[in-house]
């Protein structure tokens, strides 16, 4: 389950489906994947449920240390980062930070 949000764009799309700052042809796939972590309550069913299967989940480095990330799109260095503790998902954002 979704428990915070770490910016402003990721709340946009999760509560409204919409965010100027995400190109169109990647926001269904950054509404959908915010819907099936608000559904989950851990990463192997959030793996598992992705689709594509391979989100690329993996944890971050540097000054992103301690949070996880997944590909809104392969191609694009669009990600939806978060932290993840008991169950929830923490400070989710919708990025590009490459």
């Amino acid at each position: 389950m979704i428990e915070s949000f770490g910016n402003s764009e990721a709340k946009k799309i999760f509560e409204d489906g919409t965010c100027k700052k995400l190109p169109k042809v990647l926001l269904k796939r950054a509404i959908l994947l915010l819907d099936i972590m608000d559904n989950v309550d851990n990463l192997e069913d959030l793996q598992a449920k992705g689709f594509p299967p391979d989100l690329r989940l993996h944890k971050l480095k540097g000054e992103h240390l301690g949070r996880f990330a997944i590909d809104i799109n392969k191609i694009s260095g669009w990600r939806i980062t978060f932290e993840f503790s008991e169950g929830s998902f923490m400070r989710v954002a919708v990025e590009d930070y490459h």
